[in-house]
């Protein structure tokens, strides 16, 4: 019989970490299943979902860039994901072997900043995207003051403003930086192969946190600078440890051993 399996989807893949964290929770807990990454390209998402809802070892699948939005068209959506944050990241079988695609971003973009008072505070988001998307829900539940969005288009950066009822700007990259509590990097700008984010942190107050969820490299040139002035700094893999945790109970079901973080976190930057 084939051994059960999850895995983690995207365009592209190789980068991913996720396979790491997965097996190291599946070692710690004895579970003989197995987490994999697998390519897919955008015209092939259809296609590859269908493939594995027949088969009976699939437990599901994490879902990256660029899947995020464009997997809502081809899973079931019962809890309403597309109406709310509009992008999803992790599908898994329900009831019945059905499939069912939610989010696990939203949570796992809070974890790591949990004791933080966001409420009525701004804070400043980059990007647009389904990362971006899933933060933007979140900031909307804690109540977050006025909300900045830098981002190439200003125009989709207001649009999702609107979309999540919170008030703020949507700006161009090159703005200025408002004063902020909080500073997210939700963009690829500054992963391995991509244009640093350049922005001058110098608006920021001293008490400021700067969140970037890229997590190749781990200090990105965005965090390097916030700890040259000081800030309190939240890297990648938070985050994606974060959601990671709560995905993996839904496609194995068992939580994962949080209290071996630090283990897990030196094999990720080994």
């Amino acid at each position: 019989m084939t051994k059960p399996y999850a895995e983690v989807i995207g365009d592209p893949i190789s980068h991913s970490k996720s396979p790491l964290i997965h097996g190291f929770w599946l070692e710690k807990l004895g579970i003989d299943a197995e987490y994999r990454a697998t390519h897919v390209a955008p015209d092939d998402l259809g296609a590859f979902l269908a493939e594995r809802q027949r088969d009976a070892a699939w437990r599901g699948c994490n879902i990256t860039v660029p899947h995020k939005v464009a997997a809502l068209d081809h899973v079931p959506d019962p809890g309403g994901i597309r109406g709310s944050i509009g992008a999803i990241n992790t599908v898994f079988r329900g009831d019945g072997d059905a499939f069912v695609g939610t989010n696990t971003d939203a949570a796992g973009f809070l974890s790591p900043i949990a004791d933080l008072d966001l409420a009525g505070q701004p804070v400043v988001v980059v990007g647009s995207g389904g990362a971006a998307r899933a933060i933007l829900f979140a900031l909307s539940k804690v109540g977050a003051g006025r909300v900045t969005i830098l981002n190439r288009t200003p125009l989709k950066g207001a649009a999702l403003l609107a979309q999540f009822g919170l008030k703020g700007d949507a700006l161009p990259l090159t703005a200025r930086l408002p004063a902020a509590a909080l500073l997210v990097n939700t963009s690829a700008l500054g992963m391995t192969g991509q244009p640093p984010l350049d922005l001058d942190l110098s608006p920021l107050p001293e008490e400021a946190v700067v969140y970037d969820i890229v997590y190749a490299p781990l200090v990105t040139p965005l965090l390097a600078a916030a700890a040259a002035r000081g800030l309190d700094t939240v890297d990648g893999l938070e985050m994606l440890i974060g959601q990671a945790a709560l995905a993996f109970e839904l496609f194995f079901g068992a939580a994962p051993p949080r209290e071996q973080d630090d283990e897990l976190r030196l094999r990720l930057t080994a």
